[in-house]
């Protein structure tokens, strides 16, 4: 009978080389808190038949001394990740109960280590929205605080996590998918370099951003998948071939910071975080690292630059959804053009409709110069002005979101614009095509604070370096 909540893979594997548990206890223990805590709403379906079938077959496999890596590593997927023979339905209507007939290569690689996968994750609607409540199946509730939203779009990964209904999740992260949502309920997410990872078998929303990354309790698992799941896949031309290291910790390594001067000025950043980022920052300083104020004078641009250009990408990508060749299809349908109107319109929530429209009107013609292409030039500025910084210092430091965790329904859900500026601080490590850390600190009024660093392009073991010498200064 397992007691306890496991935090890393090796703590897991060390029980079971002892005999002090199972792959089939644990499965049975995962799939109990499922249903125990089934009205946070962070699942959508749990694999409760074939999780245990394939806990049986580890155990075997563990006892002969065949298991792979990942033997021992219960995780849940986020709705828009492919798995061969199961549900992918990215939280849309538009899609229901679409089967996968591929598995994603990032799952794919965790699966031949062994890893099981327990179940599906809610996320908003095609991964477009900071809250969850976004998704055709209702909203996720935060484990902290059920009130309150987890973040998103990745916010069924983070609250699985959070509320220990598996070990580790994948979610996805186009202008901070994972780490607002890792910030917002006290775990570790990582946003990948743009082409670390894979992203065949990924329902796109923006192409030119999307990255699959892991939601962990603990950095030696974040960094343990991201490796696995990292590589070129000759599937995906825009994955790179650039080599993946094997991360070793190195608690003695001294970095050269930048942290945000916008981020302490900023009116949108509450008290309790802007103490929890200054905190931090005197920490760091005594712990021997150098860090020095830099200011970056592009914060206001780079929210409006985003939507832009994701809008633009989602109305390509989301065109395919027209009830013609598959998904929704509307009844009411009688011809051609009231297929297509119909079969969108039931089909598709007010968020994803809302980004549809915007990104249209910025690829029409008489938009393209004034929205998309003055984007795509900002864009172009934040990437090598980001770089500049990186070239001077390791990391670059700020808070993941202004706030703490706000109320499902309050003030974001009626204005889209504050909602948008949830983003405020994650959108530039996407912009930029840079690796970002969220990583677990402080709390106000109970709820988690996330910090946010970014490193140069591949330098994801530096993250997770920074992430095990930040973490011992928040140990109990």
């Amino acid at each position: 009978m397992i007691s306890k909540k496991y935090k890393s893979l090796s703590h897991i594997q060390e029980d079971l080389a002892k005999d002090k548990t199972s792959c089939v206890e644990l499965a049975e223990y995962y799939i109990a808190q499922n249903k125990k805590h089934a009205g946070l709403n962070a699942v959508l379906e749990v694999f409760e038949e074939e999780t245990l079938e394939n806990a049986a077959a580890m155990d075997a496999k563990i006892k002969a001394g065949t298991a792979g890596r990942l033997a021992g590593m219960f995780l849940a997927i986020k709705d828009n990740i492919c798995y061969q023979g199961h549900i992918s339905s990215s939280s849309s209507k538009i899609i229901g109960n679409y089967e996968a007939v591929y598995t994603a290569t990032a799952l794919q690689r965790l699966l031949d280590e062994d890893a099981i996968v327990i179940a599906r994750c809610n996320c908003d609607e095609f991964a477009m929205g900071a809250s969850n409540e976004n998704s055709a199946y209702g909203a996720v509730h935060n484990a902290a605080d059920y009130s309150r939203v987890p973040g998103g779009s990745s916010g069924g990964s983070a609250v699985a996590v959070q509320a220990d209904l598996c070990l580790a999740a994948l979610g996805s992260d186009t202008g901070g998918s994972i780490r607002q949502p890792a910030s917002f309920t006290g775990t570790i997410g990582i946003k990948p370099t743009y082409g670390r990872i894979s992203r065949y078998g990924l329902l796109a929303y923006a192409s030119s951003f999307d990255q699959i990354g892991p939601i962990t309790s603990s950095i030696e698992d974040s960094a343990l998948l991201t490796e696995i799941m990292a590589g070129k896949d000759e599937a995906d031309a825009t994955s790179s071939s650039t080599e993946v290291k094997i991360y070793k910790a190195d608690l003695t390594k001294k970095y050269r910071i930048s942290y945000s001067k916008e981020a302490l000025e900023s009116e949108g950043v509450s008290d309790g975080v802007r103490i929890a980022y200054t905190h931090l920052i005197e920490k760091l300083k005594q712990d021997g690292h150098t860090v020095e104020e830099k200011s970056f004078p592009y914060l206001d641009y780079m929210v409006p630059c985003y939507y832009v250009l994701t809008t633009a990408e989602a109305s390509s990508n989301l065109s395919r959804y027209s009830g013609m060749l598959y998904g929704h299809r509307s009844t009411q349908a009688n011809d051609i053009e009231s297929t297509f109107k119909k079969s969108r319109s039931e089909g598709f929530g007010p968020e994803v409709k809302r980004r549809i429209m915007t990104g249209t009107f910025v690829l029409s013609a008489d938009s393209y110069d004034a929205f998309y292409s003055k984007a795509q030039k900002v864009r172009r500025i934040i990437q090598r002005e980001s770089n500049k910084i990186l070239e001077e210092y390791d990391l670059f430091l700020c808070p993941t979101t202004p706030t703490v965790a706000f109320e499902i329904g309050g003030e974001h859900s009626k204005d889209p614009i504050a909602m948008y500026l949830a983003d405020i601080f994650t959108v530039q490590a996407p912009l930029a095509g840079l690796p970002a850390i969220s990583i677990p600190t402080e709390e106000e009024n109970g709820l988690s604070i996330g910090m946010h660093f970014m490193s140069r392009a591949f330098a994801e073991n530096d993250l997770f370096n920074i992430g095990e010498i930040v973490a011992k200064y928040y140990e109990d």
